[in-house]
């Protein structure tokens, strides 16, 4: 009933209109100017379609920075996140305040893809004279008793559909602390990297920034020297890197 009226109202207006144009002419004037025919739209329409064409878009621009921002956060990506463990190992201690290097721990890094995690036993090789009666070290005691494997959750990790060999990298002078960041410094142990495939591929496209000589792969303090632009490409000679496959989908895609 409501569009009936409404259809009614704008065509008695639109006859008045007609009516008063006495000539010809006048109505051509009139179709010309626009006059003749009634508004149906508000005169701050264009203004508001505008104004909405501006907020969808800067809606759109912000909702994609907000999905960018989540996908590089720590929310995401758990860099520096330490993950509960059966017993708060600190690398802190042990690696940078004591010495231990990482092979003592991770004792397959030099020849497998896995680096390999300490069985109790080498805990216990020190924890049975030092600190053996300390109630945080009592999951390690039991876990000796009882021949049970401790728990650890992995901090480091690639997707399934990733090949990652730690044996190949560390033999081909690629530090641990290019991945697994400053561990000597980390109380509690958390991601250094986020191990995507811009990181990884980071490396890949230029080696010849992150090589180091053999012997320091194990050292985390090292540091390029000034003359790495010299050095670098030298030492990815010396180790045979193949350049001309480290960005091929097979490298890591098997």
């Amino acid at each position: 009933m409501c569009v009936g009226v409404f259809a009614l109202f704008h065509h008695a207006r639109l006859n008045s209109r007609l009516a008063a144009l006495e000539t010809a002419s006048d109505f051509n004037m009139a179709f010309e100017q626009g006059t003749w025919m009634p508004q149906i739209f508000h005169r701050r329409s264009n203004t508001i379609a505008r104004t909405s064409i501006v907020a969808a878009g800067l809606f759109i621009l912000l909702a994609g920075w907000g999905l960018y921002a989540v996908y590089w956060s720590p929310y995401t990506t758990l860099v520096q996140v330490p993950l509960h463990q059966p017993i708060p190992f600190s690398h802190k201690h042990h690696t940078g305040e004591l010495g231990i290097d990482c092979r003592y721990c991770h004792t397959s890094v030099e020849k497998s893809a896995f680096a390999g995690l300490p069985a109790t036993e080498t805990c216990m090789t020190c924890h049975s004279q030092l600190y053996n009666t300390a109630p945080i070290l009592a999951p390690a005691r039991e876990s000796l008793a009882t021949d049970t494997p401790l728990r650890w959750q992995r901090v480091n990790y690639v997707p399934d559909f990733v090949f990652f060999n730690h044996s190949i990298h560390v033999n081909k002078g690629i530090g641990c602390a290019n991945c697994h960041g400053q561990v000597e410094d980390m109380p509690l142990m958390a991601k250094g990297e986020t191990l995507y495939m811009k990181f990884c591929l980071g490396c890949h496209d230029h080696p010849e920034k992150f090589i180091r000589p053999r012997n320091q792969v194990f050292n985390l303090k090292w540091l390029p020297p000034a003359n790495q632009a010299e050095q670098g490409p030298k030492l990815v000679k010396d180790y045979n890197v193949n350049t001309t496959q480290m960005s091929d989908c097979s490298m890591c895609h098997r």
